[in-house]
């Protein structure tokens, strides 16, 4: 997995490289290059799976452009994670830093909704946490790795931890529309994911977990086991993104 990670950073990194360097048969003259493409040509915010925030936007000709961004917060787009039958509440905080190149294959199309769909292909900075919990108490029984446990009488017994996916550069694929409202103002929405690799997990017990029926398992070799499988499950090697916004172009 880690051979596959860096050839798609490397695709993706080309891909920015590549339309920052836009052929010169597809450029027509009043899209050449000057000084004042590095100033932003617009703004925009978005709201979606990986948090809030904003990006800045270039408009490189009319078939690529830029955007570097970041979102944040605690935005979820998941409330929950399920392993071995356990189900695990799920709160995140989301961090990421990212730089895509808009690819517009139909940019000079009459029609603005054609001309404004793109294809994203860039890489990001990925520093998210996730907090897991989940508490039994009273009747109540609960499943880890397989195993029905008890809280003692009178008690509750939670089990909780983290599951992180600490400074990794991360390649990303995606697919969009961004049409034009008016001359200034459009909106626009996108899908797709980053490959993250596997996150990092830790999970501990927390109170008296009692084996069901008189069993002999172990509670907290069995979480320890479920963090294990977190960390190796390829689902959680894909960061699923959707998001929406508006923009501002002056």
């Amino acid at each position: 997995m880690k051979v596959l990670k860096v050839i798609t950073i490397a695709a993706a990194l080309s891909a920015v490289t590549g339309a920052a360097m836009a052929d010169s048969s597809v450029v027509h003259e009043k899209w050449a290059f000057d000084g004042k493409q590095l100033i932003p040509s617009g703004v925009r915010a978005e709201v979606g799976t990986t948090g809030y925030g904003g990006a800045l936007l270039w408009d490189v000709n009319p078939y690529v452009g830029l955007a570097l961004g970041y979102n944040g917060g605690d935005i979820s787009w998941n409330d929950s994670l399920k392993v071995n039958g356990t189900k695990y509440d799920m709160d995140m905080d989301n961090k990421t830093a990212y730089l895509n190149v808009e690819m517009r294959p139909w940019g000079t199309n009459d029609n603005r909704f054609v001309k404004s769909l793109y294809v994203a292909a860039g890489a990001a900075y990925i520093d998210n946490d996730y907090d897991l919990s989940k508490s039994i108490s009273g009747d109540n029984t609960t499943r880890i790795h397989g195993n029905n446990y008890a809280a003692a009488p009178g008690t509750v017994a939670t089990v909780s931890g983290k599951m992180k996916y600490d400074n990794d550069i991360a390649p990303y694929l995606g697919f969009g529309i961004a049409p034009q409202i008016n001359k200034n103002f459009g909106v626009f929405a996108e899908v797709g994911a980053y490959y993250t690799g596997n996150p990092t997990a830790d999970l501990h017990t927390n109170g008296n977990f009692i084996p069901v029926a008189g069993g002999t398992n172990n509670a907290d070799a069995d979480v320890k086991t479920e963090a294990q499988k977190i960390e190796s499950l390829s689902k959680y090697e894909w960061l699923p993104v959707g998001k929406v916004g508006v923009s501002y172009r002056w």
